[in-house]
């Protein structure tokens, strides 16, 4: 769904027929998608350039060009890339494109199941938990619902990570859009891929615990660091999705 929203080609019948009810709730869905995007892109960039040399990337989705192991390496060659996710179709096409391209793997594991991951043999050939590493959690954490304990998969992944290390994540939120319109969201969800938990910004936030936010903080995705002045549009004020980076002491 997701990869649609983007404006892709790699999704499927049933993917295109809910996400087109996911647009007919939330016409900014897509904007939201490509803004989210976009914050990764530049969040990458950032922590490239602050010295980080290997990221995971957790919750990969099907690949859509540019990628993080893309995006980084265009600063710095060197960058090794894990990426993650619990999708054997996301599997299949990150073998054609995300794990051709040198220091990049992919590991087929679940987020809810933190400590099987970090000791992955895939994560522990490319991650080496003694230097800076960045943890990307970008429009993953709503899929794990409140009863599967989300602050605390985060706190076992970020426990391992040493001091310098950054957590860049991105959530849905209900802030921005009535309450009928989200339970409908949600329905849709719950019927095709996986259940959605949106959460209000004071939630979100409860995941940097221990990290300290970057300048602008926890905003929404336009609003991070844009490379250019945001136009003054009601529809980038209203996208539902919070982000940051946050750096760990």
């Amino acid at each position: 769904m997701y990869d649609y929203y983007l404006g892709g080609q790699d999704n499927y019948e049933v993917d295109r027929t809910a996400a087109e009810a996911v647009i007919g709730l939330l016409p900014d869905i897509r904007l939201a998608a490509r803004e989210n995007r976009s914050f990764m892109h530049r969040a990458t960039r950032a922590v490239v350039a602050r010295g980080v040399r290997q990221i995971i990337d957790i919750g990969t989705g099907i690949p859509t060009s540019p990628n993080t192991h893309e995006v980084a390496r265009s600063l710095a060659p060197d960058v090794r890339i894990a990426y993650v996710d619990n999708d054997p179709i996301v599997s299949a096409y990150a073998g054609a494109k995300l794990t051709n391209e040198g220091n990049a793997g992919f590991v087929l594991a679940d987020l809810r199941d933190p400590e099987a991951l970090l000791r992955h043999p895939a994560v522990a050939d490319l991650i080496d938990f003694d230097q800076p590493v960045a943890l990307l959690l970008v429009a993953i954490l709503h899929f794990i619902d409140d009863a599967e304990d989300p602050v605390g998969i985060v706190r076992a992944l970020t426990d391992a990570l040493p001091p310098g290390s950054h957590l860049v994540l991105s959530h849905g939120t209900t802030d921005f859009h009535d309450a009928e319109q989200l339970a409908a969201v949600r329905d849709v969800y719950r019927n095709a891929t996986a259940g959605v938990t949106l959460r209000p910004r004071e939630r979100v936030a409860a995941f940097y615990d221990g990290f300290e936010l970057l300048e602008p903080g926890l905003v929404q995705p336009p609003f991070w660091a844009p490379e250019a002045p945001v136009p003054d549009d009601p529809m980038l004020r209203g996208l539902g999705f919070y982000c940051g980076v946050g750096v760990k002491g």
